[in-house]
């Protein structure tokens, strides 16, 4: 059984949809920490983070939004997320707009590098999150994370990213939404892209379980990050970057139900839940079930809801 560790990431600036900062409490109130328990696993809950003093910092890039705020947050987050690695846990990193997966996969990445061991990414979203500080041209710093992840120059004043993950080691799963300066850039990178027309030829089993084998060969540790906008909006309309066409529900829990059987998993992002955009609490509750298949539980251990 595992240990897992809560980690609350109130992280509201990576985006201009306010409402990800109420991620945390949405999660806990929606009973993450005992859909968790339920299945034999400890639960440690070590709160929310809390921004400290922001750096004196700017870029030459005029778009982008709350630089100092960002950074802050990826300090303390790759902090916070290696320190529960170090302890022994699985962090579980409940946000917060998806500019926190800066700090997460850094820390992750840093605790990789002191124990000898390669870090892979599975990347659970619409979008390929692939532009740097002087490219993105929205200035929402939450579609950067992958290109300062794989070691993308123009990440200036941040600093250089912690053990650079290899393409090889980076798998994009459920894209829909990538604008052609992020797509001339992941072909350059030569970074796997599983967009939904690719799930939809092969299905989810294949190319996932390929990946799986790849980080089961390396003895690595496996980061996945998962944003509400790789599910459909259909079942899950609380977030701020909607996209049609996204992961079904039975397709959502496959996936997570592979990972669980496949033991690999060693941190995890919940990204991009805007409380404020949900149904009767829908979204969250179904983030938690799918956190659930991670841990282990099956499909018929669940009771029938009505919303």
């Amino acid at each position: 059984m595992a240990k897992t560790i809560l980690i609350g990431a109130p992280v509201d600036e990576g985006q201009r949809n306010l409402g990800c900062r109420m991620g945390p409490v949405a999660y806990r109130v929606a009973g993450l920490r005992a859909a968790i328990a339920d299945l034999g696993h400890t639960v440690d809950d070590w709160g929310d983070l809390a921004l400290g003093a922001l750096p004196d910092v700017t870029c030459q890039n005029p778009a982008v939004h709350h630089l100092p705020h960002i950074m802050a947050w990826a300090a303390a987050l790759a902090d916070q997320t290696e320190a529960a690695l170090q302890a022994g846990g699985l962090p579980i990193i409940l946000g917060g707009d998806h500019s926190l997966a800066l700090g997460s996969v850094a820390g992750a990445a840093r605790y990789g590098r002191a124990q000898g061991r390669p870090l892979f990414l599975l990347w659970l979203d619409a979008h390929s999150d692939f532009h740097t500080v002087e490219t993105t041209t929205s200035g929402n710093l939450h579609g950067t994370p992958v290109a300062y992840i794989a070691g993308r120059t123009g990440f200036a004043p941040f600093p250089p990213f912690p053990a650079p993950i290899p393409a090889q080691n980076i798998c994009l799963f459920g894209i829909r939404s990538v604008d052609p300066a992020e797509h001339a850039a992941l072909l350059r990178a030569d970074i796997a892209i599983n967009d939904m027309r690719v799930l939809d030829e092969r299905g989810v089993v294949a190319p996932l379980a390929e990946f799986l084998a790849r980080v089961q060969g390396a003895n690595g540790l496996l980061h996945v990050s998962l944003d509400v906008d790789f599910l459909d909006p259909a079942i899950a309309p609380a977030v701020g970057t909607t996209v049609p066409g996204g992961a079904t529900f039975r397709e959502a829990h496959l996936v997570m139900e592979l990972l669980h059987e496949s033991g690999l998993v060693t941190s995890l992002d919940l990204v991009e839940l805007n409380p404020f955009l949900d149904e009767r609490g829908r979204t969250a509750k179904l983030m938690v079930d799918l956190v659930g298949s991670l841990m282990g539980r099956k499909v018929f251990d669940r009771v029938t809801r009505s919303y």
